[in-house]
C-alpha cells in the first residue's frame, strides 16, 4: 500500500454541490485517504447530493506527518466542511469509515440535533490490544510499525494510504477514541451501521460497543458477508451505497 500512483486529485479534499438540498460529509480512516470514500461520494453526487470528502490532517502525504498531528485536528477539519454543508442544505448526514466512523461519532455527539443521520462502516471506537496502555512509551522506541491498511478482499484494489503505522499517531488515536467513546450517549440522531463479518483490522467489539452505548433509539446494523475492513472499496460496496441512499431518502423526508 502506498500513496504513490493514486489517481489525480483522489488524495485531496473533494467537493461537489448538488441541487436537492441534502448534503453528505464523508470521512476516511486512520492512515487511509479520501480515495477510500470517493466512489461513495460519486454515487451520491450523481443523485443530486452535495458531498464533501476532506483530507484529514496528517493523512495522504507522508506517514511522518501523522506523527506530528494532534487528534483535535481531525474533528476540527471535518467540522469546517460540516458547517458549510449545514449552512447550504436543509438536511445533512455524516458517513464514516473506520476512524472516520469515530470522527463521525465525535461530531454527532456535538451536532446530533442538526443532523438527519449518520452512516458508519466498520467504525473504530477502541483499541483492545493490551500494549496500547504503553503507547506513550512505545511511540518513542518505535516510530512506526507495519501498515494495517488495504484490508480489502477484492484483488488489485487499494485505498491509497500509508505503508506504515505511525506510533505517535496511534497515541493520538487512542486519546481520540477514549474521548469519543465517553460521549457516545450524546449521539441521538438516527444511525445506520455496516459491519464486515470478516475484518482483519478491527474486532467486532468495536461495532458492539457503538451499538450498545450510543444514545440513539433509531439504530440499525447490516452485516457484510463478502468484504473485509475497507468495505467501501470491496465486493459489498453496492450494498453500502444503495442502503445508505435508502437511509437518506427515509430520514430526509
Amino acid at each position: 500500500m502506498s500513496t504513490e500512483g493514486a489517481p489525480a486529485g483522489w488524495l485531496e479534499d473533494y467537493r461537489f454541490d448538488g441541487n436537492n438540498g441534502i448534503g453528505v460529509l464523508l470521512l476516511h480512516g486512520f492512515t487511509g485517504s479520501p480515495a477510500s470514500m470517493r466512489p461513495w461520494a460519486h454515487f451520491l453526487q450523481e443523485r443530486g447530493f452535495s458531498v464533501r470528502v476532506p483530507r484529514i490532517p496528517g493523512h495522504a502525504t507522508r506517514w511522518q506527518d501523522l506523527n506530528k498531528t494532534k487528534w483535535q485536528n481531525w474533528p476540527e477539519r471535518a467540522e469546517i466542511d460540516l458547517n458549510e454543508l449545514l449552512e447550504r442544505n436543509k438536511k445533512v448526514f455524516i458517513f464514516g469509515l473506520s476512524m472516520g466512523g469515530a470522527n463521525t461519532l465525535f461530531l454527532a455527539g456535538k451536532f446530533s440535533r442538526k443532523l438527519a443521520g449518520i452512516v458508519l462502516v466498520n467504525p473504530m471506537i477502541h483499541i483492545p490490544d493490551p500494549s496500547i496502555r504503553f503507547i506513550d512509551l512505545i511511540k518513542y522506541i518505535t516510530p512506526k510499525r507495519p501498515s494495517v491498511g488495504d484490508d480489502i478482499k477484492k484483488p488489485g484494489v487499494t485505498e491509497w494510504g500509508y505503508d506504515a503505522l505511525p506510533m505517535k499517531g496511534v497515541a493520538q488515536l487512542h486519546r481520540f477514541l477514549k474521548k469519543t467513546r465517553a460521549n457516545l450517549a450524546n449521539v441521538t440522531c438516527p444511525v445506520l451501521l455496516f459491519h464486515s463479518k470478516e475484518d482483519h483490522v478491527l474486532p467486532v467489539s468495536n461495532t458492539e460497543i457503538v451499538m450498545a452505548e450510543i444514545g440513539s433509539t433509531d439504530k440499525r446494523r447490516i452485516e457484510l458477508t463478502n468484504s473485509y475492513h475497507v468495505a467501501t472499496l470491496d465486493y459489498d460496496d453496492s450494498i453500502i451505497f444503495e442502503n445508505s441512499l435508502l437511509f437518506i431518502e427515509e430520514k430526509a423526508k
